[in-house]
């Protein structure tokens, strides 16, 4: 049996890799993860770690701006749930990058940034990454009612009645789904604004625009087959929001406003170009707007924050934030 260990099954870099013995292997930097604690080098912003289910493991990593508005009518700040990307097999909230990411994030647009963890395929496929993800927004707008128990920092500093979700590649599919489901379903808090950067989607419309000789159909849909076994393929609604399937859901998307980031050299690029024309297609009655960095790949501003394009994208984001 010892020959299964090492006989490659699925292999797709350079996320990762899994063998017939079911031995997975996460490549490049998925590990490089980083504590909670205070960024007292760079912006000031306090992070800490909080368990939302004991039973399943489920947590979140808060962050908190160091300076806090003082006493009066906006005494309390905007909370922005956010969902790290990673194609739903690899990342975290803890990885050094989306750390840094939200640090900067909560300092400059003055939120209180909520980031909750979801398992990873394919050892938990999908859904679980939503359904891990809606347990985790519902325990962040159970705050308003005061149902469960509560967590300080949100009880104290943050307004429930501006809360925004958010997310990058895999995370801003989530995004989007927790938006539509808490349309459908009701949250009971408001949702002022969803923030879709780099978004993970697949449909063959959007394929077919990128590789009209089928190569990245039969890519997508291998990849996404593995992720979540059982899928109707891309007709499926957690990859194609717009399918048959989906039944119209993307119109009932319960948020305010919506902004689509992507890049021009991101192969993502046409499948966020494509969600944000779905949107605006479906009925959605919400405002949705576009910003392309020029030039730059995918998730750029978390390698490159420096930059001017990353300048620019962080400076859309913040705009949004404030409905400037």
């Amino acid at each position: 049996m010892d020959h299964l260990h090492d006989e490659v099954q699925h292999d797709f870099p350079p996320f990762i890799r899994q063998y017939k013995s079911g031995r997975v292997v996460r490549l490049g930097a998925a590990d490089d993860t980083v504590p909670a604690g205070a960024d007292t080098a760079r912006t000031g912003v306090s992070s800490k770690d909080v368990v939302i289910d004991p039973s399943t493991g489920l947590w979140a990593r808060l962050y908190l701006p160091a300076e806090l508005p003082a006493a009066g009518r906006r005494a309390k700040l905007p909370v922005v749930v956010y969902y790290h990307g990673g194609a739903f097999v690899i990342g975290s909230t803890a990885n050094r990058p989306t750390h840094e990411y939200l640090n900067s994030l909560a300092a400059d647009a003055d939120v209180l940034v909520v980031s909750p963890e979801y398992r990873l395929a394919p050892e938990h496929p999908l859904p679980t990454a939503h359904d891990d993800s809606w347990e985790g927004l519902k325990w962040v707008a159970s705050h308003a009612t005061g149902d469960g128990p509560a967590e300080p920092w949100l009880v104290e500093h943050g307004d429930l009645s501006r809360v925004f979700l958010g997310g990058v590649s895999a995370g801003a599919n989530i995004a989007h789904h927790m938006t539509a489901r808490a349309g459908e379903h009701g949250l009971g808090v408001p949702i002022r604004g969803m923030l879709v950067i780099h978004p993970y989607f697949i449909s063959e419309a959007a394929l077919r625009t990128a590789s009209p000789t089928g190569v990245m159909k039969e890519k997508s849909e291998a990849f996404w087959r593995f992720v979540c076994p059982g899928t109707p393929g891309l007709h499926d609604p957690l990859c194609n929001p717009f399918s048959e399937a989906a039944g119209g859901s993307a119109a009932r998307v319960g948020a305010e406003r919506v902004l689509v980031c992507v890049a021009e050299k991101d192969g993502l690029r046409d499948r966020g170009v494509w969600y944000y024309e779905s949107l605006r297609a479906s009925g959605y009655r919400g405002e949705v707007d576009l910003h392309e960095s020029v030039g730059e790949g995918h998730v750029f501003h978390h390698s490159k924050p420096d930059c001017e394009q990353a300048r620019l994208l962080h400076a859309r984001v913040l705009s949004f934030l404030r409905h400037e």
